[in-house]
C-alpha cells in the first residue's frame, strides 16, 4: 500500500512546487527500505497487540487446559513449570501482523498474493485443529489424515498454479551464453552444484508438495518448547530474506548463477515482516511462555517458508537452513518406524529415542528446557550459515 501511495503522490507532485517536498518518497521504490520498514512495523505491532491478544485469548478461555504431551509421558525432571492453562492460538497474532505488514509494505504481485493466500489457508486449518483440542480437552484435535489432505490439496493447487503461471524464471547456464527459461516448478537447483536440473513438471509438482507439506508439519512438530519453533523460524527466515533478495535482483542472480525470478524481491518484504512478527511473538513466547502459537501459527509459518523456497527454486536449501526442523521430523518418523518394526518382529515395540520429537528426548535426559532451546538455536545458526554458503561453494 505504501508503495502505491508513494507513487501516486510522486506522480501528482511532478512539475509542481510540491515535488521537492515529497521527493523522499522515492525511498519506497527500494526493496531494502521497504523490507526494513516491514520488519520494524511488524515488531512494533506485535509488541502493541501482544498483551491485547493474550488477554483476549484468556477471556475466551482458549488455553491449554489439557496436560502437555511431554508432561503426560512423565520423566521431565528438568521441567519445573507446567504449561497447563497457558493461552494457545497465539499464531493469530503472528499471522495477523505478518499479513497486515506485508500488505502495507510490499507490491501486491502474484508471488505475494499466492504466499499470503496459502498462509491464510494453513492458519485456518491450524485454528480448527487448536479449537478442536480445546473442545475435547485431550490434545487430540483434528484427525491427522484430515490435516494432511488439506495440506496436500493446497500444495497441489500452488504447484499447478505455478506451472500455468506465465511468469518464468531465468537462469544463465554457467560457462555458456545460454539463458534457461522455465516455469517455477520444473527446474531444480541442487545445493553445492552449479548446473540446474530439468526435473520436468511431474517431479517438480511432487517436490512442491513434499516441500510445502513437509515444512508445514516439521515446524509444527518443533513447536513443543517455549520459544523453540518461533526462534528457529526466525533464523531460517533470515536465510530466505537473503535468498529472495538475490533471486529478485537480475544482476546478483546472474553473478551468483542462481535463477532470477521476476517479482521475487517482494518476497524479501514478506520474510522481513515474518522476522519482525516472529521477534515480537518471541517476546511473549520465551520461557516461561505467556502464550503458545499452536497449530494456528506453526502450520502456517512452516508452509510459508516452504512456498517461498519453491518460488525461488531453492527447496533443497530449505532442508539445510531448516536443519533443526528436519531433525525434529526425522526423529518422529524414525521413532514410529522403529517401534512398529520391532513390535512386528519381536512382539515388543522398542524406542530409538527416549521420546520424540527429539527436543523431548533431551528433556528426558535431564536438560533444562531453556538449555534445549538455546542449543537448538545454535544448531539452527550453523545450518543457516551452511545454507548461505551454497551460494558460492559449487
Amino acid at each position: 500500500m505504501f508503495y502505491y501511495l508513494s507513487h501516486a503522490l510522486l506522480d501528482w507532485s511532478a512539475g509542481t512546487v510540491w515535488e521537492g517536498y515529497v521527493s523522499w518518497l522515492r525511498l519506497f521504490r527500494y526493496i531494502t527500505f521497504r523490507s526494513a520498514g516491514a520488519a520494524i512495523t511488524a515488531l512494533l505491532l506485535s509488541w502493541w497487540l501482544g498483551p491485547k491478544v493474550i488477554a483476549w485469548l484468556k477471556r475466551l478461555k482458549f488455553g491449554q487446559e489439557y496436560a502437555d504431551k511431554a508432561e503426560e509421558a512423565g520423566g521431565m525432571v528438568a521441567r519445573v513449570l507446567s504449561k497447563k492453562g497457558t493461552p494457545t492460538m497465539g499464531g493469530i497474532l503472528i499471522i495477523t501482523v505478518l499479513n497486515l505488514t506485508t500488505l502495507l509494505w510490499a507490491q501486491w504481485n502474484t508471488l505475494i498474493q499466492l504466499t499470503l493466500l496459502a498462509v491464510l489457508v494453513l492458519t485456518a486449518l491450524g485454528f480448527y485443529d487448536d479449537y478442536a483440542k480445546i473442545l475435547q480437552q485431550s490434545g487430540g484435535g483434528t484427525k491427522p489424515y484430515v490435516k494432511l489432505w488439506v495440506q496436500v490439496l493446497l500444495a497441489v493447487f500452488v504447484g499447478l498454479y505455478l506451472w500455468l503461471l506465465p511468469v518464468t524464471s531465468h537462469l544463465r547456464i554457467p560457462e555458456s551464453k545460454v539463458v534457461l527459461e522455465s516455469n517455477l516448478v520444473s527446474v531444480m537447483m541442487v545445493p553445492f552444484y552449479k548446473y540446474p536440473i530439468q526435473a520436468g513438471v511431474v517431479v517438480g509438482l511432487l517436490l512442491t508438495i513434499i516441500t510445502i507439506v513437509g515444512s508445514s508439519n516439521a515446524v509444527n512438530l518443533t513447536d513443543g518448547l517455549d520459544g523453540l519453533a518461533i526462534g528457529c523460524t526466525l533464523i531460517t527466515s533470515i536465510v530466505f530474506l537473503v535468498l529472495t533478495y538475490l533471486a529478485g535482483n537480475v544482476i546478483s542472480a546472474a553473478y551468483l548463477q542462481i535463477p532470477y525470478v521476476e517479482g521475487a524481491g517482494e518476497l524479501t518484504v514478506f520474510c522481513a515482516a515474518l522476522i519482525g512478527a516472529g521477534m515480537g511473538f518471541l517476546w511473549y513466547n520465551c520461557h516461561p511462555a505467556q502464550v503458545f502459537m499452536g497449530d494456528t501459527g506453526s502450520l502456517a509459518l512452516g508452509g510459508g517458508l516452504g512456498i517461498v523456497a519453491v518460488l525461488i527454486h531453492q527447496p533443497f536449501v530449505l532442508v539445510i537452513a531448516g536443519g533443526v526442523f528436519v531433525m525434529e521430523a526425522l526423529s518422529v518418523i524414525l521413532q514410529r518406524g522403529w517401534f512398529r518394526y520391532t513390535k512386528r518382529r519381536t512382539g515388543v515395540g522398542e524406542r530409538m529415542f527416549l521420546m520424540a520429537p527429539i527436543h523431548h528426548h533431551f528433556e528426558k535426559k535431564g536438560w533444562y528446557e531453556s538449555q534445549v532451546v538455546m542449543r537448538f538455536y545454535i544448531l539452527c545458526v550453523l545450518f543457516a550459515v551452511m545454507a548461505l554458503s551454497t551460494l558460492k561453494i559449487r
